[in-house]
């Protein structure tokens, strides 16, 4: 494995320039609360400024991260993001750049992976996370989801994660086997935030381009094909296949669904008639005339639970997930993944996946 250089231990930018300028930053909100006069220990401040810091925290690490990767003989890709790759678009089904010069996994329209980093040797892949968050369980999640998306499409590596974190983070001790940490001194970018508040009025020293034949673009790779949508059918299909039992509980426990299950988040296993699902649970109100979809979620520690999506038109989802006999109703974003795959499921379940409330409960039972 490899270890911390000095230099990001120490967060020395004396090899840097003034690349840190050349990034994006999102500070048109703290500019304006900046230019308000708005106290920097006000919560909507002091919000904003981590997010920033947040941003420049990983843009440092980048740009130290290629500088060290150049001398460690051990690696022979490094991908090359930001402002030291020309901006495009990111490609349906497949890994690349997206046009605020992140690395990531798309399907047909949203982003299900996004990686501040990746580092290749002969055996091994590496996804780099750089976050100045001081409690890691919030993380956990993220991490196992990112590593099941990197083994679908690179089966041929080994895929563990590296995280880069500042000093006085707590939770390391808890990081899954896979994950290594790296911490360094504390970090600031109140120097950065200080020439954008000022119109950007100092020079910028030109602009250092790395050249390095293993710093290199995600054209390079060898990816194997992933069908995101087709896989949730295939899980549908099978997961549904036993001749006796109402799930296929060997399948949902096997190696490869397990790794799809870490991916998803949540496995579909079929669909209940409205009116079914409002005598099984009256303490919801709110009604539908379109089938309520059944989904598996996989948790943290490996626990199943069941959940329900209810769709009231094309972008307006409500989640329904029942604790204590006690149905709470969040609504999912319009624009997220989730919003797509019921629309797909919707369109894939036949009438074979329905499930009344007796199936409910000898799912739980299985559960």
């Amino acid at each position: 494995m490899f270890k911390i250089s000095d230099t990001i231990r120490n967060l020395d930018d004396s090899d840097i320039g003034d690349n840190l300028l050349y990034y994006d930053y999102q500070t048109r909100h703290l500019l304006s609360l900046i230019e308000k006069g708005v106290d920097k220990e006000d919560n909507a401040y002091l919000s904003s400024f981590r997010s920033f810091e947040g941003e420049v925290f990983e843009n440092y690490i980048y740009e130290k991260l290629l500088r060290y990767v150049t001398k460690q003989e051990a690696i022979e890709k490094f991908i090359v993001k930001g402002p030291h790759k020309k901006k495009t678009k990111a490609r349906p089904n497949a890994l690349s750049i997206n046009w605020k010069g992140q690395i990531v996994y798309r399907t047909r329209r949203n982003e299900i992976g996004e990686f501040d980093g990746m580092i290749f040797t002969k055996k091994q892949l590496y996804f780099i996370e750089m976050t100045l968050t001081k409690n890691l369980s919030n993380l956990k999640k993220r991490l196992r989801k990112k590593k099941a998306l990197l083994e679908t499409i690179f089966p041929q590596y080994e895929v563990k994660a590296l995280l880069i974190l500042n000093e006085g983070v707590t939770g390391v001790n808890q990081l899954p086997s896979y994950a290594t940490a790296w911490v360094t001194k504390p970090f600031s970018a109140e120097h950065i935030l200080e020439w954008l508040s000022q119109g950007k009025k100092r020079q910028r020293k030109p602009f250092q381009k790395m050249r390095d034949k293993r710093i290199t673009g995600t054209d390079h790779l060898r990816a194997q094909p992933f069908r995101y949508y087709d896989t949730h059918s295939w899980i549908l299909r099978k997961i549904r296949s036993h001749k006796e039992n109402i799930l296929n509980m060997d399948f949902l426990k096997s190696e490869t669904v397990s790794r799809y299950h870490n991916l998803y988040l949540k496995i579909y296993i079929g669909y209940m008639d409205p009116r079914d699902f409002q005598a099984m649970l009256p303490e919801v109100s709110k009604t539908t005339d379109t089938n309520i979809i059944v989904a598996i979620e996989k948790e943290h520690s490996g626990a199943f639970t069941l959940n329900y999506f209810m769709q009231h038109s094309r972008k307006n989802l409500d989640l329904i997930t029942v604790k204590d006999n006690k149905p709470s109703i969040v609504k999912k974003d319009p624009f997220g993944v989730t919003v797509t795959e019921i629309v797909h499921m919707l369109k894939t379940m036949k009438p074979s996946h329905r499930l009344t409330s007796d199936d409910i409960l000898a799912i739980k039972k299985y559960l």
